[in-house]
């Protein structure tokens, strides 16, 4: 046993004692701590998804470090808020600054500008310098952009109708867009080097219908019942107008079918259309017409054995209300007072409604020719001639030597010279003799060609069958719903 030290000699047994008693209790307490002792914390959850996972370094195995996560402050997510007793909740977690191991989710994209144009309709009597006082620009700016557009015609014609837009940004032309239509419109846009002029077109989808109807009142109301659009009312006139005279031969119970495109934009129905295949069946006679593109991207309309549907000339180059005159060796002259041969037909129109050129020809005539008041003369092959009379005006470019295509307008009705009222007197002669307009064989136009005709004939049998195929569904469903 040590020594007694000694200064503690002096103290009293009763004060070693108690000295003896502490150092034995320090010493025992001594033998049973570990070595390192750290302030107990609660049990805490496994490691979050954004904590840092420290077991794959050399540092001492994740059961043997205790982390204390400290909740942080949603005013101020750099500094964290620890409790006045410095305890924390057992599911708290404080994230960690990500690692470039870590996911992290890319910024949200930046939404493109929105770019601010301003409309302006074209107006009667428009121009590109009103327009552009209109919307806020001066002259200098008119100059720019004309002699920009004058290289490719752009901006050439304006029509009412049509939309002019601007996007203009602090206070400087960036781009103006000329809408002609809502498939074709023209981009101006100024760049460093200038304005760079683009053309833009959309290309409407195409959706096929069928409609069939009877002839009860007239094709137009009847067709248009049966949901045809006007359009296509008129098409199906001019298909068939060579070999049924609309406002003579229809009789009631007349019938017709007609498989249809119409093109859409935007789920939205245009004004375009194309019959495809149609029948019309007039006066017991049935007349089918298939329309065919051909190699060099020409569309006409043939009967299914290939013969044009299209005669070499119209038998009424009118739009007309009634006949008010026809053929006829001898006729009371209403005005003259006396009977004179009448050798052509008379069809009573509105003043200013369109002549059309009966077939292709040349002017051989266009002038003022005694009783029938202004009159185009047009001479076309086979040694045929047809002549018009009695017009309002001619048509501007129409002049003696002009060429002329079939359906082509050369003038408009009148009641020029000896007339009691508007209309036109067609005359047709063949080698210099009058014929019947409304009897007299017409030309047909070409077959379909030689090289063609195995895809005519393909084309041909699928839209007559599929004109057929519908039929015989709606005959399905109307005897269905006949039933009781």
């Amino acid at each position: 046993m040590a020594p007694i030290p000694h200064y503690l000699r002096a103290l009293p047994k009763l004060h070693l004692y108690l000295l003896a008693g502490v150092l034995a209790v320090i010493t025992l307490a001594a033998m049973f701590l570990p070595e390192e002792q750290s302030t107990p914390s609660p049990n805490f959850p496994p490691l979050a998804v954004n904590e840092v996972d420290d077991s794959a370094n050399d540092t001492p195995a994740r059961d043997e470090i205790e982390r204390v996560s400290l909740p942080l402050s949603l005013s101020d997510p750099d500094k964290a808020t620890i409790p006045a007793d410095n305890s924390v909740a057992a599911n708290t977690v404080v994230p960690v600054e990500p690692t470039q191991t870590e996911n992290v989710s890319s910024p949200a994209p930046i939404p493109a500008a929105v770019e601010n144009w301003t409309e302006y309709n074209v107006r009667s009597g428009d121009n590109l310098t009103t327009i552009f006082k209109r919307a806020g620009l001066g002259p200098r700016d008119v100059y720019q952009v004309s002699q920009a557009a004058s290289s490719q015609d752009a901006l050439k014609y304006l029509k009412p109708g049509q939309t002019l837009a601007f996007l203009i940004e602090g206070g400087e032309l960036r781009k103006l867009k000329h809408v002609r239509s809502r498939l074709q419109s023209t981009l101006i846009e100024r760049t460093p080097d200038g304005y760079v002029i683009s053309e833009q077109e959309r290309t409407p989808e195409a959706q096929s219908a069928y409609a069939e109807a009877d002839i009860r009142r007239s094709l137009f109301l009847d067709a248009a019942d049966a949901g045809l659009p006007q359009r296509t009312i008129m098409q199906l006139a001019q298909i068939f107008g060579w070999d049924i005279d609309f406002a003579l031969d229809i009789r009631e119970g007349d019938h017709f079918r007609v498989l249809y495109e119409q093109d859409y934009l935007d789920g939205e129905a245009l004004n375009s259309t194309r019959i495809l295949a149609a029948q019309f069946m007039n006066r017991g006679n049935t007349y089918t017409a298939i329309r065919f593109t051909d190699s060099q991207g020409n569309s006409n309309y043939f009967s299914p054995d290939g013969h044009s549907m299209r005669k070499a000339f119209l038998r009424s180059p009118v739009d007309f209300r009634r006949i008010s005159s026809r053929f006829k060796p001898e006729r009371y002259h209403p005005v003259l007072g006396r009977k004179r041969p009448h050798r052509g037909v008379d069809y009573a129109a509105a003043t200013g409604t369109p002549i059309k050129a009966a077939g292709d020809g040349k002017v051989i005539w266009r002038g003022t020719k005694g009783g029938y008041g202004r009159t185009v003369i047009l001479q076309h092959g086979g040694n045929i001639t047809t002549l018009y009379a009695h017009m309002s005006r001619y048509q501007k470019g129409v002049s003696n030597g002009t060429r002329v295509k079939q359906g082509q307008t050369i003038g408009y009705v009148g009641a020029s010279g000896l007339a009691t009222g508007p209309h036109l007197h067609y005359e047709f002669r063949s080698n210099g003799v009058h014929r019947n307009p409304l009897t007299v064989d017409l030309p047909a136009a070409d077959p379909v060609p030689a090289n063609e005709r195995d895809a005519f004939l393909a084309e041909a049998n699928r839209l007559v069958a599929e004109l057929e195929r519908h039929s015989d569904t709606r005959l399905a469903m109307n005897d269905e719903s006949a039933q009781p």
